[in-house]
């Protein structure tokens, strides 16, 4: 069992108060919080060897690029990856399935090719590769969802051919909480000759990934999500895919050499890092790695599970309460509704008792639409959740309903 009161003493903002209550953070799926050790690796490095990498010859920059350099390795160790090469450094999840279907999707796809998807997907996992069908006139098809918001597997088949030439899908839903087959998808699309990207931020996290075992060609995921700072995420992707790709963008230190009429480019992962990056966010998502491996995935998911199931059991006491998403074996988010009330009034009200839920679309405005709703309520849990804060998220809710009860429409 985790020591979670523990855990709660290296995350300071914890410790605050929202319009006199205790301050109460069910949004960890947009962001999680952040402990003092992911903080003091960030200010250590502004105090300490603040310095462009991979540039000079003098001790500080060198002392930068081995902090940098060793972020690296933390993260391929977390994920599994046995080569750093494959591992580039990104903004976020958002700008690394960018890079994929900017890079790799121009250079291969021809139109009457065909993408698949899912119906559940992120924007951040939609809009890139709507951008790239249009360019290059390839054709999107989506995996569609069970009854209980799962993917439908039994279409899948259905929905592969020789003309499938990528499949991008989530591996935990943030919306439902759906954990998807991920490694049965990345079998089937292989056997059709498809590449596949996975997109891990709900997951790398809360499950864990291991590169080696799916045998995905490419993940994506956010540091934000993870403990971590923002602005640093990561793609990994097979070398050999990587390394036939065009560079995503151009500009220093990407280059290997510059003429002015053209140029050649770093190897592996240097040519998808152009310019100074986001040392400091390596850094810190280093830490972030040393933090979660410290405790262990599986702890934390198991206190997450029972979290889940907790926070289900209470909810759906209340009555009058609508859950979205499948109930057994979820990640650590429960989209719900209270039946007649916007979501945004629920999360304002839930806000005077110092609770922060996530209200609206949560970037997945086709999914709502297959609800049939405009919006959900999400609450999400983390490591440093506790019973106490979903009893108070209750409390909220009973107040929500109190003061609705009396509204006539």
């Amino acid at each position: 069992m985790l020591n979670v009161e523990h855990i709660r003493k290296d995350f300071p903002i914890l410790g605050r108060t929202v319009k006199g209550k205790r301050f109460v953070y069910l949004d960890s799926a947009a962001t999680s919080q952040k402990p003092l050790a992911v903080i003091e690796a960030e200010v250590d490095f502004y105090r300490r060897y603040n310095a462009n990498v991979h540039r000079g010859v003098y001790t500080v920059s060198e002392e930068a690029t081995a902090a940098y350099e060793t972020a690296r390795e933390k993260v391929c160790d977390f994920i599994h990856a046995r080569r750093r090469e494959g591992l580039v450094f990104t903004r976020n999840a958002t700008e690394a399935i960018n890079l994929v279907a900017s890079s790799w999707g121009r250079t291969n796809l021809k139109a009457g090719d065909e993408i698949l998807l899912s119906q559940m997907e992120h924007h951040s996992n939609l809009v890139p590769w709507q951008l790239i069908s249009q360019q290059t006139g390839a054709v999107l098809k989506f995996i569609p969802l069970t009854g209980d918001g799962r993917l439908d597997m039994e279409k899948l088949p259905g929905l592969l051919s020789k003309r499938t030439k990528f499949v991008s899908v989530v591996h935990v839903s943030n919306s439902l909480g759906t954990i998807n087959p991920v490694r049965n998808i990345i079998d089937a699309a292989h056997s059709v000759g498809a590449l596949v990207l996975i997109d891990a931020s709900q997951s790398v996290q809360h499950l864990g990934v291991n590169v080696k075992e799916l045998d995905c060609d490419f993940i994506a995921f956010s540091g934000h999500k993870m403990l971590g700072p923002t602005g640093i995420g990561v793609l990994w992707g097979k070398p050999a895919i990587l390394d036939a790709m065009p560079p995503y963008q151009g500009g220093g230190e990407m280059i290997s050499e510059v003429q002015l009429e053209r140029s050649t480019y770093r190897e592996l992962p240097g040519k998808f890092e152009a310019g100074t990056p986001n040392i400091a966010g390596a850094i810190g998502l280093g830490a972030a790695v040393d933090y979660l491996s410290a405790i262990g995935l599986e702890e934390i998911r198991r206190h997450e599970q029972g979290l889940i199931a907790y926070a289900l059991d209470q909810i759906d006491a209340l009555g009058e309460v609508e859950i979205y998403g499948p109930r057994p074996d979820r990640g650590g988010v429960v989209s719900f509704n209270v039946v007649g009330v916007h979501p945004h009034d629920v999360a304002t009200i839930l806000d005077e008792y110092g609770v922060a839920v996530r209200a609206g679309h949560h970037c997945t405005q086709p999914l709502m639409r297959w609800l049939d709703v405009p919006a959900t309520v999400r609450a999400s849990v983390y490591l440093y959740t506790t019973k106490d804060d979903l009893d108070q998220l209750v409390v909220g809710l009973k107040k929500v309903k109190e003061v609705f009860s009396s509204v006539t429409v």
